[in-house]
């Protein structure tokens, strides 16, 4: 009789990320499906039922955050870990709270997906800063709470921090500050 393979969907707008995981899972023993939007993501998911799923917060066309649900939806009792580039407090708060087990930041390889598939609770012993953020940090922080507040409009959001639209998407662009 042969052992069921695991379903895994990888949700991600980058090609070659998508490949270098798909390999690398595959090779674990994982059964892999390749989303490249939400719309795929949703049809193959209903189609695959995955266990497991791996979902890029920041689409093409739409968030993560958005999409989270409406998998979860399709598919209950998913595991889903959230991958960002773009990683702020704001976001893995949302993340965890739309159901997702886990939120990793880019760059993120398969023992670290499979870390955070295993990861059934909280470590209370998780280290702490040494120093407080940084000021880049904070602001980074800040602007990506308002912008989930106002859903990812970039224009309600300029408005509520009182800049302009253009210097606001300047600094969207830009990587978030380490520390």
């Amino acid at each position: 009789m042969q052992k069921h393979s695991q379903r895994l969907l990888i949700i991600d707008d980058d090609d070659m990320f998508c490949h270098v995981m798909q390999r690398a899972m595959t090779r674990r023993g994982f059964d892999v499906s390749v989303a490249h939007d939400a719309e795929q993501a949703l049809s193959l998911a209903q189609e695959s039922q995955p266990e497991m799923a791996t979902l890029d917060l920041k689409l093409e066309e739409t968030s993560g955050l958005k999409l989270l649900p409406d998998l979860l939806n399709v598919v209950p009792d998913c595991r889903i870990v959230v991958l960002t580039g773009y990683s702020s407090i704001a976001t893995a708060v949302e993340a965890i709270k739309l159901g997702a087990v886990n939120y990793l930041c880019k760059p993120a390889d398969a023992d670290d997906i499979m870390t955070a598939f295993g990861k059934e609770e909280g470590d209370p012993d998780a280290s702490l800063a040494d120093s407080p953020p940084s000021v880049n940090r904070v602001t980074w922080e800040h602007i990506q709470k308002v912008l989930q507040e106002n859903d990812g409009n970039i224009s309600a959001t300029a408005r509520a921090l009182g800049m302009h639209r253009r210097t606001l998407q300047r600094k969207l662009q830009k990587r978030p500050v380490k520390r």
